[in-house]
């Protein structure tokens, strides 16, 4: 899951394509990105890392011009390397930069089809930069020396038949503006936000809204599911549909854990779902456990507050906050691999002996994946005096790989997958362990003005809003990108060569 940005501005970027990049890195730490440009020239930096190390004053003193894009990378296809940090550029046509969000299930077959068909050489193995190339191709195809709004958007179209998966892009085309686009499912965000200045009208798409409220745009609209946004230079909004909308399905894992609770994704207010879902919850306790012997419900920080807070109050128990938070440590799921996220709980969070001590303790949180960030924590409880430990989930159990750009491609690595509840209660150590039905996970997070009928639930029902997904395909990216993948290509020095080490497109300076 990363985070994508792109503004056509009135006046210099740079600032807030870095401010919309902070208040988006819960959905990456591990990279990124910013490409500008000032006329014809592009200026591009980007590195492994936070946005705040990533980016430096002699680095945005040099990121020039009133247009550009931005990313935060987290890591699920092909993305090992600092080299495979985002936005991606091509030279030809035009000069395209591209920064990408979610995962196409299609990418083998496209890079195949890129190097036979379209003459392309990919220099990384990272799926983004197959989108981008697909693109340049198809703009290629059109062969205007200036694009016209109709063209661009035949080109989108003829892309969106070539590419399958969950995706949300925003690309600049030098010399054209600015275009955003989003899947035919709708499975990745993207919103669009607009302000108002003496000097014109300014455009800003982004992986959530609160990157809008961040900077000072109005939401506008959300991105339609196959639709195509392009701004260009001179502040005109073009947009039309390059594909049908199959069925909106927006990925459910974003309002359980992913998407900020004051972003609002499809009309729905990721706050107002997850207090749902703390309803929810709290029915079912009252339903399976009338006589429970719950004493204090205590959140697990931070993405679970809010569900575990209106739990509380349903059940007319004590609301108490048990656990300190680093704030100096990224978030757990989103780590690159498992000995990482072994190591960070224990720095992340420390508990308070005193809201624990001789007290029968439910802890709430957002979901259980891997289950060892759970175990720990249930471990941390116990230490700090807890009588009993319960455990609740507020989503159901993750048993199937994600596709579309979550990091679950191993369902060997998912702790529910094959196992009952009580047997996952068993392995993390919880007394007691209850999770949200998905049905009422869905009945949480849906409501009448979104107009959304169903999501992608695929991890926790293993049903596949694109009809790709086969069981062979689910065994190659296991092999692929399982932690033990991941691992033993970090250790033989696989992938790409440092970013430093290549030929620079003479077009963009990196800075």
């Amino acid at each position: 899951m990363c985070g994508i940005v792109g503004i056509v501005g009135q006046s210099a970027v740079n600032q807030r394509l870095y401010d919309a990049l902070t208040v988006l890195q819960h959905r990456g730490q591990d990279a990124a990105g910013i490409m500008t440009c000032d006329g014809d020239e592009m200026f591009l930096r980007k590195d492994s890392g936070l946005v705040r190390d990533v980016f430096q004053q002699r680095h945005m003193l040099q990121l020039k011009g009133s247009v550009g894009i931005g990313h935060v990378r987290y890591p699920t296809a092909g993305c090992d390397a600092a080299a495979e940090a985002q936005p991606f550029y091509v030279n030809a046509p035009y000069g395209i930069g591209l920064a990408h969000n979610g995962n196409l299930t299609n990418a083998a077959e496209l890079a195949q089809a890129l190097w036979r068909d379209d003459r392309r050489h990919l220099n990384t193995s990272s799926d983004s930069e197959a989108l981008l190339n697909i693109l340049a191709s198809e703009l290629q195809r059109q062969g205007a020396a200036h694009l016209k709004p109709e063209q661009l958007f035949q080109a989108l179209a003829n892309l969106f038949r070539r590419v399958r998966g969950g995706y949300a892009v925003v690309a600049f085309i030098i010399g054209h503006g600015v275009v955003g686009f989003r899947d035919p499912h709708g499975i990745r965000p993207l919103v669009l936000g607009r302000r108002i200045t003496a000097r014109g009208t300014e455009w800003m798409l982004a992986s959530e809204s609160v990157a809008l409220d961040l900077v000072g745009f109005e939401l506008v609209r959300d991105v339609e599911p196959g639709e195509a946004v392009y701004i260009d230079l001179s502040g005109g909004l073009h947009s039309a549909k390059c594909a049908p909308t199959e069925r909106h399905t927006p990925c459910v894992f974003e309002y359980v854990y992913f998407a900020r609770p004051d972003s609002i994704i499809d009309n729905i207010s990721v706050h107002k779902a997850r207090m749902r879902m703390g309803e929810k919850l709290a029915e079912k306790i009252r339903r399976l456990r009338p006589d429970h012997d719950i004493d204090v419900v205590i959140p697990i920080p931070d993405t679970s507050r809010t569900s575990a807070m209106q739990l509380a109050l349903d059940l007319d128990l004590e609301y108490r906050e048990g656990f300190v938070k680093n704030r100096y440590i990224g978030r757990t799921f989103i780590m690159p691999g498992q000995e990482e996220r072994q190591k960070s709980v224990r720095s992340k969070l420390n508990a308070i002996p005193l809201e624990f001590r001789g007290r029968n303790v439910l802890l709430v949180d957002d979901s259980i994946v891997r289950g060892t960030t759970s175990a720990q924590i249930i471990e941390l409880a116990r230490e700090a005096g807890a009588r009993k430990v319960y455990f609740a989930s507020a989503a159901p159990p993750v048993r199937y790989p994600n596709v579309y750009g979550i990091d679950m491609a191993a369902a060997s690595e998912l702790v529910a997958a094959g196992r009952t509840d009580e047997e996952v209660a068993q392995l993390i150590g919880a007394d007691w362990l209850i999770y949200q039905d998905l049905e009422d996970l869905v009945s949480a997070v849906r409501h009448d003005k979104a107009r959304i009928e169903s999501f992608d639930t695929s991890c926790f029902s293993g049903e596949y809003v694109t009809s790709d997904v086969t069981p062979e395909y689910l065994a190659r990216i296991e092999r692929e990108r399982s932690d033990d993948a991941k691992a033993r290509r970090r250790n033989a020095g696989d992938g790409p060569d440092d970013e430093s080490t290549r030929a620079k497109p003479r077009a963009v300076r990196l800075v």
